[in-house]
């Protein structure tokens, strides 16, 4: 983040304004509009300035600018033609800790103005820290075109609301629970009709009937990008009060969670410390019984080796609602982002998910029936197993050089694909890192032609190989 956001209250603060041309005025009108107290600085000012100089609501200083002028002020815009008053203006500011910003010049800026979508009390800034000033523009029009404008009407009655509500309704979760229904109900759609008197009545009427009661979310995060993430997913994580999640959450998507939750790490991760799924489930039930929004965040799919089914037992017995928000699995996202289809009808006509974390004190896999030949194999958790699954395999009839992949952190930025033929699986697995995937079977040589996904080089010899997207 090269800035940090921030909403200045500019009322009655002294401003300054190096500059008298149209440029300058835009900024000057835009200082105006949030209270500022503006002070000019130019040899010439347009027909805009000296109006507004007459009116009172600019006040002239002098015509040629010296570093004493920024005495006492709060921030300042430089917006002249002229290079040489321009770093003066940002020089003396820095000397004197005022905030500066040079007009189209972000190396003498110590704050950007952003776009800007105006539902008053409603405002979104929007910036690309001064690198794309026209695509912070294209995407405040889709804002503009997104955003309501009763938005901000909506704004200033829940703000006259506010105190009343907190005297009505002591829980802050109850009262979180409270606007969200009403944002997204009858006293919004009364709102947007024009009817402000009734939309206060709602509201009345609302707050006399808060009941809170703690539920669960089952929600798969998917592999890794961010961008497979569900709609539903997003808004259940912006709603949490909780959110107990797992090491294979990527931080992409931990960095949608609402900023204010709780979060509880409850993953689970060889050599590391792992929180007992009994003590997961005691947290999800506990919370939720506090009345509690709680998210529960799996990586990929949580009824696909993940336990969602064991923990959502243990809700359904201690009388906790609970819902599910599906995951793409890794075995369908990792390999579509590697460029390997788990079926295809030259090479394979099925695909079969097993996990490499079986029971310490047993096998129970069908060995003879995975190592069949025409189908594709994807195993979860197999590193560790990596050289007993290769011997079991080649045992039971699968070719020793039957193509494979080990996908590790796959769809995310850092991918990288060991490839090999069975083999070399415990080998090429010493170097791959958890999480990672690994896909057996002739479809892994589709990916020489089917890759898409971030730069793809191939390094080393051709058995292994790997291919690095980091």
């Amino acid at each position: 983040m090269d800035y940090l956001p921030i909403f200045a209250d500019l009322k009655r603060r002294p401003c300054l304004v190096v500059g008298g041309g149209e440029v300058a005025w835009r900024k000057t009108r835009m200082l105006l509009k949030a209270g500022a107290d503006v002070r000019v600085i130019a040899p010439e000012l347009n027909a805009d300035f000296q109006q507004a100089i007459k009116n009172g609501q600019v006040t002239l200083l002098a015509d040629q600018f010296t570093p004493e002028h920024l005495d006492g002020i709060f921030l300042a815009i430089a917006a002249t033609d002229r290079k040489a008053i321009n770093a003066l203006v940002y020089q003396s500011a820095n000397q004197r800790q005022v905030l500066v910003n040079v007009v189209d010049d972000t190396q003498r800026c110590s704050f950007i103005v952003p776009s800007i979508v105006d539902r008053s009390p409603i405002i979104v800034a929007i910036s690309s820290s001064g690198k794309a000033p026209v695509l912070a523009r294209l995407v405040r029009e889709k804002l503009e075109a997104l955003l309501p404008q009763h938005l901000g009407k909506m704004a200033t009655l829940a703000g006259n609301f506010r105190d009343r509500l907190k005297n009505t309704v002591k829980s802050l979760t109850a009262r979180r629970l409270f606007w969200e229904q009403a944002f997204d109900g009858r006293f919004a759609e009364l709102v947007a009709a024009g009817r402000e008197q009734e939309a206060e009545q709602e509201l009345i009427r609302q707050s006399q009937q808060v009941a809170i009661q703690g539920q669960v979310a089952l929600i798969g995060a998917g592999p890794g990008d961010a961008g497979l993430l569900t709609l539903r997913a997003l808004q259940l994580m912006q709603q949490a009060d909780v959110v107990l999640y797992d090491y294979l959450v990527s931080d992409e998507i931990m960095d949608l969670v609402r900023r204010d939750a709780e979060l509880v790490c409850v993953g689970k991760r060889a050599g590391f410390h792992s929180v007992p799924q009994e003590e997961t489930n005691r947290l999800l039930v506990e919370y939720a019984s506090q009345g509690k929004r709680v998210v529960r965040l799996k990586g990929g799919d949580p009824f696909m080796f993940g336990r969602g089914g064991e923990e959502l037992e243990v809700l359904f017995d201690a009388g906790i609602p609970f819902q599910v928000v599906p995951g793409i699995t890794a075995a369908a996202g990792a390999t579509a982002y590697a460029g390997i289809p788990l079926t295809h009808r030259d090479y394979a006509q099925s695909a079969m998910f097993i996990t490499g974390h079986t029971k310490p004190d047993s096998d129970t896999l069908d060995w003879s029936t995975l190592a069949r030949g025409k189908q594709t194999l994807v195993i979860y958790m197999g590193l560790m197993k990596s050289s007993h699954i290769q011997q079991q395999l080649i045992e039971h009839g699968r070719a020793a050089e039957t193509p494979i992949a080990i996908i590790e952190r796959g769809t995310q930025a850092s991918q990288k694909i060991y490839k090999g033929q069975l083999s070399e699986l415990a080998q090429l697995a010493e170097h791959a890192e958890s999480p990672s995937l690994i896909v057996v079977g002739e479809v892994v040589n589709l990916a020489q032609k089917l890759h898409w996904f971030g730069k793809q080089e191939q390094q080393g010899q051709p058995h292994p190989a790997v291919v690095s997207l980091a």
